[in-house]
């Protein structure tokens, strides 16, 4: 039902929304042939951490609120303190129920509002990263940045991205109240009805220059996640590019929060003959790399992508490596920060343990994660603009593809 090596946003519990309300981050991978998923040792608490049962024995005797001391509540409280003590915010612990839930997001399929979140490490806040195309969330109103304070009516204050996404999931058709602060400080109150979304992740658009103005010489591709079903329509939409006969390329990742290795490798293989895609570094310092088939569709196109905060992990793997090969520049923002690898290991509770075991680096040997890309050509956009597609990013990558294509005229 799992598969093991994830490349994702955030904790990535980050799409856990999206999916059974979600999990785009432990759902979306690829097995990478190693070991799979598979029951835990749990540590025999009386040599390790017997200290724990001294404390769980006191509070049960002394505390003032004798009702808010369950072995539920000790549990959970003594596994969220170990994760929190790693400092990683990709380790994640799944609870029986969010981990029994199931879904098939690695074909493209999920019920949801159709959002990805994350945390805001600085002010705790959850957060909307991207509202997919279509999806019950944007058609709500629902926009990237969005800081969800309440859901119900439930404050989220203190709330893990695993408590918003307990209370945001539910069946299709059913419907959810979410409490948002937008980025231009306005709150409202935004109700969705939940839905059964089959995920297109890839939109070929004609580009439209400053004027409104059909730009006929170059293309536009914007690909939002990075699915099986995205193999097949970049495969489509380079076909376009080919048939219609256009000089350039913009290639938007600017709301891609990553998705699965497998599909990332393939869709980067198509603009490089062959060549290091990424290098996988584990704890040990054993690198495994991954490396691009020769002969991509794409190889001679001149590329520019567009990046920017909301642009993760397999995202980040995709520019990353077709900048370092000299096969694209970059415009935009500097992108997220993730480049980590996670495996799914099953608990004997029926949970699971989403735990970080490798990073991730750019052909050229650059740290992806808590770094970020930064693009060649630096450009700030609004919310709105970003939502639209349109604004001075995209007019930047424009004017470089054609000072590009003249340069390569004369």
């Amino acid at each position: 039902m799992w598969n093991t090596v994830k490349l994702s946003l955030g904790l990535t519990f980050v799409a856990l929304i999206v999916a059974f309300g979600g999990a785009l981050g432990f759902a979306l991978g690829e097995n990478d042939g190693g070991s799979s998923a598979g029951s835990a040792t749990v540590p025999n608490s009386s040599t390790q951490f017997g200290i724990l049962d001294e404390i769980a024995d006191i509070l049960k005797d002394d505390f003032v609120n004798p009702a808010a001391v369950t072995d539920e509540a000790l549990q959970q409280g003594s596994i969220q303190g170990i994760i929190d003590e790693l400092g990683d915010p990709h380790t994640v612990y799944i609870t029986p129920e969010s981990y029994q839930s199931g879904f098939d997001l690695i074909g493209g399929t999920f019920e949801g509002i159709g959002a990805t979140v994350d945390q805001d490490p600085l002010t705790g806040e959850i957060v909307i990263v991207t509202p997919f195309r279509g999806s019950p969330a944007e058609e709500a109103g629902i926009r990237p940045g969005d800081a969800i304070l309440a859901v119900d009516g439930e404050s989220t204050e203190g709330w893990s991205v695993q408590d918003a996404v307990s209370q945001i999931r539910g069946p299709d058709g059913s419907t959810v109240t979410l409490t948002v602060r937008h980025t231009d400080r306005e709150t409202e109150d935004v109700a969705i009805v939940r839905g059964t979304i089959v995920f297109p992740t890839v939109f070929f658009e004609e580009v439209l220059d400053e004027n409104g103005e059909v730009v006929p010489e170059l293309a536009y591709i914007e690909i939002q996640q990075f699915t099986e079903r995205t193999i097949d329509g970049m495969r489509e939409a380079l076909k376009e590019v080919e048939e219609g006969g256009y000089s350039g390329l913009i290639l938007d990742l600017r709301l891609n929060p990553g998705g699965g290795l497998d599909a990332t490798v393939q869709v980067t293989s198509m603009f490089l003959d062959g060549g290091l895609v990424l290098t996988q570094v584990d704890r040990d310092g054993i690198e495994i790399p991954y490396e691009a088939r020769p002969g991509g569709e794409a190889t001679e196109i001149p590329v520019v992508i567009l990046v920017g905060p909301n642009s993760a992990s397999g995202s980040e793997v995709l520019a990353g490596a077709l900048r370092d090969h000299g096969r694209a520049q970059l415009v935009g923002d500097q992108t997220f920060g993730k480049g980590s690898v996670n495996h799914l290991r099953e608990l004997s509770n029926g949970g699971a343990l989403y735990v970080t075991i490798a990073r991730w680096l750019t052909p050229n040997g650059d740290l992806i994660e808590g770094v970020g890309l930064t693009p060649d050509v630096q450009v700030d956009t609004t919310p709105e603009e970003l939502e639209s597609g349109s604004g001075p990013q995209l007019f930047a990558a424009i004017d470089l593809l054609e000072q590009q294509l003249a340069a390569a005229a004369q």
